[in-house]
């Protein structure tokens, strides 16, 4: 059932619902997990073709957002100010939005994935290869929009436990199909990197279905979730104009992703294959701060449209306390173990070198990675999230340009471009820290104090 986070205590909040998102966070990562494991014993193309292939999850994330955190954003606010009617209504265009961009993420993906990847893949095998996994995979990236949105206007109302069980089934079904479908096991038809990706789709179907059942028993502002108005574009443009800078934020992350490939492209696949895993890693490392981040969303934005400051600010701070202690301990599991963490999803050693020194110079900058996803989330709750935009915008001017340029170099090594990734992040963070405290400071600004 949904819940009031404008009262009780603000850390017993964050740790409830962090502790649920993780998990549900957790079981999403391993989709591709374990089709990267199943995956690693097809070889180094193969793996480095899933991991292109791969990269059009942040494409499809980046849409996903511009209608989830647009929703989640004006349904939380509309909680904490008690108008459920209006909640409601922020939902149904937010449904009418997710599937369209499902249905336009199947047409698009399917004509343009072969000639995308091969602009970026290091060999004819990988992009084959890449192809194959992402045809199978697209119908789990279109079936996550109407499920985004239904899983975001169950965060804003508090509610993430059953979106958590729902998302351990999916990947229990993915990780019994998986072998079946690539290996064929019990079959006796192997189909390779696309049963990878039809593996995941058909788990994401059921999960789908599961949304749909578990959506109207878990809260009692919405019913009937599939229930279509005419689209009110008045709505539509609030969502967009919220989500959008998010999208904006996922789809540079897609940008940046792609030209790490590309620079990499001349180190062969197996470098290309080392940083997909080594990035599959570190995205799995990241869930625990990402789902307190997440969490700041919902609790931050029910207080703010309660017009409770004193909360809203206590809400950054705890979550910047929780995010940056996991993630010094995160750290220090890279510095000290970061072959044997690339190991278990790879088996040829130039491709477990390329990784655990990805993992090791990365990891340096997990703290200041912790602090952004709390500013990402805050800027959702305060329903502006083009600070978060401009910060990934710094990312593109520090990392993106000098890294094109490096690849140029004949004296440039993987490492250089490592090091130059991190040197971004560090200045991301100083770019998303300032936002806050500007944001902070006008958002809440005249606000009327909890006592009143």
């Amino acid at each position: 059932m949904q819940q009031d986070l404008t009262q009780g205590s603000i850390t017993g909040k964050l740790v409830g619902m962090a502790g649920f998102i993780g998990i549900g966070l957790v079981f999403q990562t391993l989709y591709f997990i374990v089709d990267l494991y199943f995956v690693a014993g097809l070889g180094a193309a193969a793996i480095a073709g899933v991991g292109l292939a791969g990269n059009a999850f942040f494409l499809s994330l980046a849409l996903a957002q511009m209608v989830g955190v647009g929703a989640l954003s004006l349904i939380a606010r509309s909680i904490g100010a008690k108008d459920f009617g209006a909640a409601e209504g922020v939902y149904r265009q937010a449904m009418i939005l997710s599937l369209g961009l499902g249905a336009m993420t199947l047409v698009v993906g399917y004509l343009a994935a072969e000639p995308a990847l091969s602009l970026i893949a290091a060999d004819a095998e990988t992009t084959a290869m890449g192809r194959a996994y992402l045809f199978g995979f697209l119908p789990a990236l279109a079936l996550s929009f109407p499920t985004n949105a239904m899983g975001s206007a169950l965060r804003a109302a508090g509610v993430a436990r059953p979106t958590m069980l729902l998302q351990s089934g999916t990947v229990v079904l993915n990780a019994v199909l998986a072998p079946v479908l690539i290996a064929g096991w019990g079959t006796g038809l192997p189909l390779g990197v696309f049963g990878a990706g039809l593996a995941s789709s058909i788990a994401a179907g059921v999960g789908f279905l599961g949304m749909l059942f578990v959506f109207g028993r878990s809260q009692t502002l919405i019913a009937h979730p599939l229930k279509l108005p005419k689209p009110d574009w008045s709505v539509c443009r609030r969502i967009v104009g919220i989500g959008l800078p998010a999208a904006g934020e996922f789809l540079l992350m897609f940008v940046i992703t792609a030209v790490v490939y590309g620079v990499i492209r001349q180190f062969g696949s197996e470098a290309q294959a080392g940083y997909g895993v080594g990035a599959r890693v570190m995205q799995s490392i990241f869930l625990p701060a990402m789902a307190v981040s997440f969490a700041v969303a919902p609790v931050a934005g029910q207080n703010f449209g309660a017009g409770r400051a004193d909360r809203v600010r206590r809400t950054v701070r705890d979550a910047a306390i929780l995010s940056s202690g996991l993630m010094l301990v995160l750290t220090l599991l890279c510095q000290v173990w970061p072959h044997a963490m690339i190991a278990v999803f790879a088996r040829d050693p130039a491709v477990i070198e390329v990784g655990a020194m990805f993992l090791r110079i990365a990891s340096i900058n997990f703290l200041a990675t912790g602090l952004i996803f709390t500013a990402s989330g805050t800027f959702q709750a305060l329903g502006d999230t083009r600070p978060a935009l401009w910060g990934s915008v710094s990312r593109l001017v520090t990392f993106a340009v000098p890294a094109i340029w490096l690849s140029g170099q004949p004296w440039a090594r993987l490492e250089h471009i490592w090091w130059l990734s991190a040197t971004s992040v560090a200045i991301h963070c100083l770019v998303a820290l300032w936002f806050l405290r500007q944001q902070l400071r006008l958002k809440l600004a005249g606000m009327v104090p909890a006592a009143a």
